[in-house]
């Protein structure tokens, strides 16, 4: 009997022990567990310690509520103008509903990576080759919008879309480096025509100014020439009334004094000339000397006897 008793008191504590270890559960932080009462969610198990009905209730999904990546597998996607691309991307998601998550979806990677792929397709296959090859960014938007509204019913948040590669097949590459270097060469040329043009421009316009300065400056210097001949002309005309003056007043020993000094100024002026080789002496000469000779006695005479001597040469 003793050992009968012992034996029902051992399965009576194992039997409590197992109880109370089905009724007590521990969850780890960033997971969230679903509780199941014959099959039927109930409610949900958050981080710590958590105590269920033995026998009845029972653990059902437990999810990770942490955002986490999912690789979005490599696909070929045909492009608006007939290309064929290699994509591949990763999603960013979390889940913020447990319940969902764990009922309204079998498979929520699943489910999440088919969405994507349906979904690149859908919006790569609305854009041409170049527009898909430089608005990596406009269609992260685009797949982010799309996901994420889709997912909401599954209690998923889609926080970022980023695809990865767009690649075109090589001998499409090849194509696109030689249109890209014709391209270059093509703005390399118009760059250098450019550049003669604006030159040649600015040659001419050089051209233009200097011509101008050119014609400015012989305008300035004609004025200035101009300015000179009236001055001399009126230097001529001022020694001309001058001289008129004096012959008026000194008779004709004045005039001839006036001319003999013009004359031997300019006869000095040919013979002291470093290129001069032969003077030639005019007939007239003698008659210049000999009104030297009467304007020197002029000078020479007293000036109340060269008056008197005027005198009689006016009256005759």
């Amino acid at each position: 009997m003793d050992g009968a008793f012992v034996l029902v008191w051992v399965l009576v504590l194992v039997l409590v022990v197992a109880t109370v270890f089905a009724g007590t559960k521990t969850v780890s932080q960033g997971q969230v567990w679903t509780v199941e009462r014959f099959g039927a969610f109930t409610r949900e198990l958050h981080p710590g310690l958590n105590f269920l009905i033995p026998y009845i209730d029972r653990v059902g999904r437990k999810l990770n509520v942490q955002e986490q990546v999912l690789d979005i597998p490599e696909q070929s996607v045909i492009t608006k103008d007939n290309a064929t691309v290699a994509v591949d991307g990763v999603i960013y998601y979390r889940v913020m509903e447990a319940a969902k998550a764990a009922y309204q979806v079998t498979n929520l990677e699943g489910a999440l990576s088919t969405l994507a792929m349906t979904n690149i397709r859908a919006v790569i296959g609305e854009m041409e080759l170049d527009a898909a090859l430089s608005s990596r960014e406009r269609i992260n938007t685009q797949l982010l919008t799309i996901l994420d509204g889709a997912t909401e019913a599954w209690g998923v948040k889609v926080s970022r879309v980023e695809i990865r590669r767009i690649e075109p097949p090589e001998n499409l590459i090849r194509a696109m480096n030689m249109q890209m270097t014709a391209e270059r060469q093509r703005r390399a040329t118009v760059a250098a025509a450019d550049g003669d043009r604006q030159a040649a421009v600015m040659r001419a316009e050089g051209e233009k100014q200097s011509l101008i300065l050119a014609a400015e400056g012989r305008q300035q210097a004609a004025n200035r020439d101009a300015e000179a001949r009236e001055r001399l002309a009126e230097a001529e005309a001022e020694a001309t009334k001058v001289v008129a003056a004096a012959a008026r007043d000194g008779g004709e020993a004045a005039l001839r004094y006036f001319i003999a000094d013009r004359y031997v100024a300019a006869f000095a002026k040919v013979v002291d000339s470093p290129g001069s080789r032969l003077v030639l002496v005019p007939m007239e000469a003698t008659a210049m000397a000999g009104g030297i000779t009467q304007a020197m006695e002029l000078l020479r005479a007293p000036p109340a006897a060269a008056a008197g001597s005027s005198v009689p040469r006016a009256g005759a």
